[in-house]
């Protein structure tokens, strides 16, 4: 797969695919930049060349056509600002007036294409409007790894009618650092899994066993293994249809001379709120009427040690109700472990969705050694499935 620096740009019309899905607030402003910033190494790269760049991208989940809560008109001056370039926006991403700006622009000069999923041809792939989509460039870069996991017009189809196709400095870099985990990991080698539900994780937690020292599993799905195991677990989150999978787990791990962890400990609370009252409880001996929503101090104590002492880390996941600021200390205590182990020389990739949130929202985003932002994208790929995005570049 060929990326960005082996293409001179000059003269060139880059269409690229970005993941400019940003959280915007009720004025329509942005409130978390950190995928705008991803691409813009990748937009610089191909300005500097002397090229020009047409952008696509979606953002969020339109139900019927355009609607303007979800247009990326509200991004063109967060863009401009980075880019230094006055960024033109196309209000539609196919048709004559699109058409007509991706005509007449110049070398240096960007186009923002309005949302792609406007047009529900493109979750469909449709391939007479990835054709149109095409039409706009004479080079194809992706740079949406996020998106890499779903055959779309705008990030697999479009590919088919570009000779010259390429990968961004983003989708390189996820690649990259998703092999180094997966294929070169010093040793020991822990994976930490949060979140709520084992079914969710259960294909990337099989291909982990088979590659890491350490497999730490923490949040709502832990729960599922402790009533396997015959604990008593309260009105804890559980997935009573995989309670033998659970099991399974254990055993396979066991096998396979896995250090398999579990939380020792959790905070629980009577109601699922931040002013619910809470108390510490062992994980097999959870009060009816109480459930788990964080990692106890126990398990935040064995989890450290064992993470700090890691040679690489994958990190996918939070420990407890982290949104809650009475039961984000498990996850606040991981985070901290992980940019030790980083510090000690260590290789951090943390995959994602809820872990990504929270190592950027404590100010750790450049204490570990890579974040991602391709969430399901990542765990698909980490799971061994082949990213048509990412397939179609290889072609």
């Amino acid at each position: 797969m060929k990326t960005i620096h082996d293409y001179d740009f000059k003269g060139k019309k880059a269409l690229i695919r970005v993941d400019f899905n940003v959280p915007l607030n009720e004025h329509m402003e942005v409130t978390d930049e950190t995928r705008i910033n991803a691409a813009i190494p990748t937009l610089k790269k191909i300005l500097s060349d002397g090229g020009s760049c047409i952008i696509m991208s979606h953002l969020g989940r339109p139900k019927n056509g355009p609607e303007d809560k979800f247009s990326l008109r509200h991004i063109v001056k967060n863009l401009s600002d980075k880019l230094g370039v006055d960024v033109k926006f196309g209000d539609d991403c196919i048709g004559e007036s699109a058409r007509e700006l991706s005509d007449k622009l110049k070398e240096g000069e960007v186009l923002l294409l309005d949302n792609v999923r406007f047009y529900k041809e493109e979750t469909a792939g449709d391939e007479a409007f990835a054709k149109a989509l095409a039409s706009h460039g004479d080079i194809y870069v992706n740079d949406a790894f996020g998106t890499a996991h779903r055959a779309h017009a705008s990030t697999t189809v479009v590919a088919k009618f570009f000779d010259e196709k390429c990968c961004g400095n983003v989708m390189h870099a996820e690649l990259e650092n998703a092999q180094k985990v997966l294929e070169k990991a010093e040793r020991p080698f822990t994976a930490i899994m949060g979140g709520a539900k084992i079914s969710d994780k259960i294909m990337i937690i099989e291909q982990l066993l088979d590659k890491v020292d350490h497999l730490i599993i923490g949040g709502g799905m832990s729960y599922t293994f402790f009533k396997a195991m015959g604990g008593q677990i309260g009105n804890s989150l559980v997935e009573e249809d995989k309670l033998s999978l659970a099991k399974e787990l254990i055993s396979k791990a066991k096998e396979k001379g896995v250090d398999l962890q579990l939380p020792k400990d959790s905070i629980i609370a009577d109601d699922f709120n931040n002013n619910a009252n809470k108390q510490t409880a062992d994980n097999y001996a959870i009060p009816d009427g109480w459930m788990g929503l964080d990692v106890g101090p126990e398990s935040r104590k064995v989890f450290s040690d064992i993470i700090e002492k890691s040679k690489t880390v994958l990190w996918n996941g939070p420990m407890g109700v982290f949104e809650m600021s009475n039961f984000a200390e498990g996850t606040n205590t991981i985070a901290q472990a992980v940019v030790k182990a980083t510090e000690h020389g260590g290789f951090s990739l943390i995959g994602g969705g809820d872990s990504a949130a929270a190592v950027n929202n404590l100010g750790y985003g450049d204490k570990v050694s890579y974040v991602s932002t391709g969430g399901g994208a990542l765990l698909e790929y980490m799971e061994g499935k082949v990213l048509p995005g990412v397939a179609a570049l290889e072609d």
